[in-house]
């Protein structure tokens, strides 16, 4: 590291004292601690270069113990002038203090919280900068509290059970925002016996102990306690390399100090390094050791030993080669390489190294300088408080690294230290400007070799009061204006009867030469009292009073512009007027030229030092009115009116009227009260109940500031009875009288789905739904009105009410055109009408017919023989049409068929089915010119005959070949398989060996050898099986002796087939809209090509349709198809063997409309006839 440059000027401010010991809270913590800090010190790098003055000190560790000094003078001083001073924060500021070693002491400070927001930080150091928070624990305890009432922090630092390296400057430090103050303090501690040792550095660095309770901790209060002057003792050599290698790293700063060395951090590097272990080489028979030590000015010889005298030996220092010179002289003896560096100077302190061939040792030279002595001792002197006062000491080089001390603490040079060290040459000046009393003390000089020490004495001046301070009487709000002038110029301190004096914006402290001034700018009642003025360091006291006088004042601010103050009527006033008057002033209140007394009436008065109350225990109206109060003191008089107002709740409203009724609502009127307390109404309250319970409930939380209201959410049909509530500023009078009883009730929504049922030339029908919402008032009956088109006067169709939902209006005039309304009636009256949407002709349309046959019907209808067929199919036309049903071509016989016919349906019903029911019945529905025709599939099954024949084929083995040939009868349903049975000859029980067997053959295994079988086969079809079996006429030997077996030779089976529907098509209705699809299954080999057509023209490559094929079932989708999209839809399929083609009609409905009323149930010829009437109506909407 770079060394220390020297001074350019010979005067160096001081700083604040150097750090000192701070209490060992935990001795085995601490000794941990030392241990982990020798180890850290030993593998991190050492502290930056030092400034210059500073020397090594300032490596010494925050978590050291040690320090050369603990207490210098520029502490003491600061700590003289804080006390002497007016504090920035503190009111109570800690004092120095001593104590036995093993006892406790506690320090105090106080800081005033009045003028502070929050709480103030604190902080307590031992020395210039050891912060003691961190050694809190079992030997140091810090504590702090707040008084609310006198809104004071205290802070305490207690040292428990202390030790004599306790000793020392202390300092606390408080700071709140921009303000800062800060006061030292001493502890001394006193053994109870012993003696002081010589002086000895080295055993002063010492540990304290060895596994006692203080180890680990550092105490040099001994080295600088006796007074002689002694030079140290010669000592013999000592390898510095050495005792840093095995010292304590807290060590390492008092030996640099001791043998001077100036470059600590860069030693501690090299050290380390040094330490490293050396690899054996191959080039040197002996390496240079470790380290070198020579003083300045000496001469030193490195020597290595070669392996091979041929190699090459080059030295370096600090990486750069050395060349032969008077400096450096080289040597070689045989196979040792010399060399000797003379006159040695700080600059040769560094690392050398030698290489040889590709190897190469090192080493380390430490240049100790000389020690320093002292040769010219410090004298001891006496001064006067605030002269300049200069110790002066010599030694024996310029330049040299000198400490002071006072009373055993090191001086620190800063430019807040009151001390300056002047250095010119050898000698060294202490210089005091403006001393102290409290700058006496014991002043000492240590250099590297010696130390002298001498003692100051500053005493205090004779003081005399040129102009003493005076009395005063001050008006309020006047300055008040205290001075008094002394003989020197010394600092002092104010007290008002007996507290010290705070300087603020209000009060000025003004100190010039040797004249004190107290300047307080606007007085107040508080500035009255016993002022002081006391000189530092003097027990004299210069004394004044000061008495301050006020006209009385009545101070109204709390109360209104006109003086008013409002009361409820019962409740106790107590009006505290505050007053202000010195000497305090007395009141007297009246009301109407009448004086109120102070006693223990209901109205009253009480006085007090700062106001004057005035009681009205239960304030009662006729209390109200003006009142009136007097000051009076011998500084003048006062007066002032005060209005006082008696305010009650209001009367109860009179009882609402209910005058509007609705479904779960009504409107209710109401009428102020009579009396609203003496207060404005600010609204109104409403509740209600049931007329059978007790439990109101209110309505509103907002006040109604209306005489109107209405409630709402009431239940239909049921009685309630409302009441008020009047509320003014004070409070809610008491309820009204309940209302009349009265039922909400509400007429029916208007009915629905109006539509014409049917025209004539004379009549008109209508039918429609009931409302959507009856109510409880329930529902009477209807109204049909109708009036003629051009003319607004309508006619009504009933003069009864009706029930039903369908009515026919008569004697209507041909051509004409009416409009149609129906009105729902119940107790409350009747509904909004609901009109039909346009007019109507009253003229016969003739409706072209249609046939709307059931999906299921669309397909073969099966039913069994004696079950009940029943089947309603739906149709349209009108007028009425003519039907005609025919089977199978020819007419119905009517004798075993029953047909009903309607106006929009008929039925076909036959009681007990017979298979000769089955067959193709065709419906015909004619509107005059106009004919539809549908087709009806039926089939009428029954159980199938048994086969005809049954044979064995041949028997081998345990297996017999069996065949046999149909039935005749298949029961009008084809057949679905057979169910084989055998039975022994002996015993003729009938076993089932396969059932639902499909084909005319099979052969039977797993047989008995020996037995006779026979074999019998029932028929089975949709039905079930048939009721008889056909047996086997001859029986089925199983021989014992094998047979050879012959396999029967099959033809090849023909699975060809042309195509051919097993699932049609079906008639579909589609939504406008929604996708629909179209479904059916075919069948045939070679697979059949599969064609979608509509209206006779192929769909091909349409993205509006999509076809799908998956195990014979074809669907075509339909994506949101509009009423273009309806027409025929054809699926033709083809293969080699043949054509097919099936054909359906789609018809798509309109909207969402057509949806919802088909999912209400309405049939489809009625949505027809509603959507054309609005089509009709409203063209633009579809």
């Amino acid at each position: 590291m770079p060394e220390p440059t020297k001074k350019e000027e010979n005067e160096v401010s001081a700083p604040a004292p150097a750090p000192a010991p701070a209490p060992a809270p935990e001795p085995n913590k601490e000794k941990e601690a030392g241990t982990t800090r020798a180890k850290d010190e030993e593998e991190a790098s050492p502290p930056s270069a030092l400034p210059p003055g500073m020397g090594s000190r300032a490596l010494e560790r925050k978590d050291s113990e040690w320090s050369l000094g603990e207490s210098p003078a520029a502490e003491e001083q600061d700590k003289q002038n804080a006390n002497s001073q007016l504090s920035t924060l503190f009111v109570e500021k800690p004092q120095t203090g001593s104590v036995k070693v093993g006892e406790n002491i506690t320090f105090i400070a106080k800081v005033k919280a009045e003028d502070l927001l929050r709480k103030p930080t604190i902080k307590w150091f031992k020395g210039k900068w050891m912060d003691l928070a961190s050694k809190a624990g079992k030997h140091l305890q810090l504590k702090e509290t707040f008084e609310r009432q006198t809104r004071m922090y205290t802070f305490e630092m207690q040292i428990i059970k202390a030790k004599e390296n306790y000793a020392g400057n202390y300092r606390c430090e408080v700071t709140y925002k921009d303000k800062f103050d800060s006061c030292t303090f001493d502890l001394e501690v006193h053994e109870s016996t012993g003696t002081t040792p010589n002086i000895d550095i080295r055993s002063a660095f010492k540990r304290s102990g060895d596994g006692q309770d203080d180890a680990g901790e550092l105490d040099f209060s001994g080295l600088l306690k006796r007074r002689e002057v002694k030079q140290q003792e010669e000592e013999p050599e000592v390898d510095v390399w050495e005792l840093l290698r095995n010292a304590n790293p807290s060590e390492y700063e008092k030996i640099a100090f001791q043998y001077g060395i100036t470059d600590l951090r860069g030693m501690l590097k090299r050290l380390k390094r040094m330490r490293r272990v050396e690899k054996k080489s191959a080039a040197f028979a002996k390496i240079l050791d470790p380290a070198y030590q020579v003083d300045k000015g000496g001469r030193v010889r490195f020597a290595v030993e070669l392996a091979d005298p041929k190699l090459e030996v080059k030295w370096y220092k600090n990486g750069q080669e050395i060349r032969p010179s008077t400096k450096y002289i080289f040597e070689h003896k045989g196979c040792e390489r010399i060399m000797f560096i003379n006159n040695c100077g700080l600059t040769d302190d560094s690392e050398y190294y030698v290489t040889a061939g590709d190897e190469k040792c090192s080493t380390e030279l430490f240049v100790r300088e000389p020690p320093v002595i002292v040769t010219k001792q410090l004298e001891d002197t006496n001064a006067y408080c605030g002269e300049r006062v200069q110790l002066e000491c010599e030694v024996s080089e310029d330049d040299a690294n000198v400490k002071w001390f006072k009373n055993g603490e090191e001086i620190i040079p800063g430019p807040k230290s009151k001390y300056r060290i002047k250095i010119e040459g050898k000698k060294h000046i202490l210089i005091i400007d403006e001393a102290t009393k409290a700058d006496g003390a014991e002043y000492s000089v240590m250099t590297t070799g010696g130390q002298s020490s001498a003692k100051l004495n500053v005493d205090l001046k004779p003081l005399k009061i040129l102009t003493p301070l005076t009395d005063q009487i001050v008006h309020l709000g006047k300055e008040i204006y205290l001075k008094c002038e002394i003989s020197e110029n010394l600092s002092g301190k104010w007290t008002k009867n007996g507290l010290p004096i705070q300087e603020g914006d209000h009060l000025k402290i003004v100190h010039k030469g040797r004249i004190h001034k107290l300047v307080i700018a606007n007085a107040v009642v508080e500035d009255e009292g016993d002022y002081v003025f006391a000189p530092d360091s003097y027990s004299i006291t210069l004394p004044a009073k000061v008495h301050v006088i006020d006209p009385p004042k009545i101070i109204l601010d709390g109360l209104d512009a006109d003086n008013t103050v409002t009361v409820i009527a019962g409740s106790k006033l107590r009006l505290e007027i505050p007053i202000t008057g010195e000497p305090p002033p007395k009141a007297i209140w009246s009301r109407a030229d009448k004086a109120i007394t102070e006693g223990s009436g209901r109205i009253r008065a009480e006085s007090y030092p700062d106001s004057s109350t005035l009681v009205i225990d239960v304030a009662e109206r006729d209390d109200s009115g003006v009142y009136h109060i007097n000051l009076k003191n011998e500084a003048g008089e006062a007066h002032a009116n005060i209005k006082i107002k008696v305010v009650d709740i209001p009367d109860p409203p009179v009882a609402p009227n209910v005058t509007d009724v609705g479904d779960d609502w009504c409107i209710m009127t109401w009428e102020p009260p009579a009396y609203d307390g003496g207060s404005p109404i600010l609204g109104y309250f409403i509740e209600r109940k049931k007329k059978q319970s007790s439990r109101w409930m209110r309505l509103n939380f907002d006040l109604c500031k209306e005489t109107t209201f209405e409630p709402k959410k009431m239940i239909e049909g049921v009685a309630y009875e409302v009441r008020i509530f009047a509320v003014n500023a004070i409070g809610i009078s008491k309820p009204s009288t309940p209302s009349k009883p009265f039922v909400p009730l509400a007429v029916t929504s208007p009915p629905t789905l109006l539509t014409v049922d049917s025209v004539t030339d004379t009549t008109v029908t209508m039918k429609w739904r009931p409302p959507d919402h009856i109510g409880a008032a329930g529902l009477d009956g209807y109204v049909l009105e109708y009036c003629f088109e051009g003319t607004a006067d309508w006619i009504v169709a009933n003069t009864e009410l009706i029930d039903k939902t369908k009515f026919t209006i008569t004697g209507l005039p041909m051509d004409a055109r009416i409009f149609v309304r129906v009105k729902a009636v119940n107790k409350a009256g009747a509904s909004e009408p609901k009109y039909y949407s346009q007019p109507i002709l009253v003229k016969e349309i003739i409706e072209r017919p249609k046939i709307r046959i059931p999906r299921h019907l669309k397909q073969t209808y099966i039913r069994r023989v004696g079950e009940a067929v029943n089947l309603v199919i739906p149709f349209q036309g009108k007028p009425r049409p003519e039907l005609t049903w025919k089977k199978d071509g020819a007419e119905i016989d009517k004798n075993q068929i029953n047909i009903r016919n309607s106006e929009t349906d008929t039925i076909i019903f036959i009681r007990k089915a017979e298979r000769s029911h089955s067959g193709k019945y065709d419906l015909q529905v004619k509107v005059e010119k106009f004919v539809e025709t549908a087709s009806i599939d039926i089939q009428i099954v029954d159980r199938p005959r048994p086969p005809q024949l049954v044979k064995i084929e041949d028997v081998w083995g345990e297996n017999v070949a069996l065949s046999w040939i149909p039935p005749k009868d298949d029961g009008n349903a084809a057949i679905t398989g057979y169910t084989i049975q055998k039975a022994d000859k002996k015993s003729m029980e009938w076993f089932t060996v396969i059932e639902h067997y499909h084909r005319t053959s099979a052969t039977i295994t797993e047989l008995v050898i020996g037995n006779e079988y026979y074999f019998r086969v029932f028929a089975e079809n949709t039905c079930g099986l048939s009721e008889d079996a056909t047996m086997t006429k001859e029986s089925a030997v199983i021989a014992k002796d094998g047979k050879i077996y012959k396999n029967p030779v099959y033809e090849d089976f023909d699975f060809t087939e042309a195509p051919m529907f097993t699932q049609p098509l079906v008639n579909t209705y589609a939504v406008a809209g929604y996708n629909a699809t179209l479904n059916c299954s075919v069948r045939g080999n070679p697979k059949p090509k599969i064609t979608w057509m509509k209206n006779k023209v192929a769909i091909v490559d349409d993205p509006r349709y999509r076809m799908f094929s998956n195990q014979g079932v074809c669907t075509l989708e339909i994506r949101k198809p509009s009423p273009y999209d309806g027409g025929t839809y054809c699926c033709k399929a083809v293969n080699d063997l043949g054509m097919v083609e099936i054909e359906c009609k789609l018809e798509v409905k309109g909207g969402l409309s057509f949806c919802r009323l088909l999912l209400q149930g309405v049939p489809p010829n009625i949505i027809d006839s509603y959507l054309r009437d609005l089509q009709s109506s409203n063209p633009e909407e579809y």
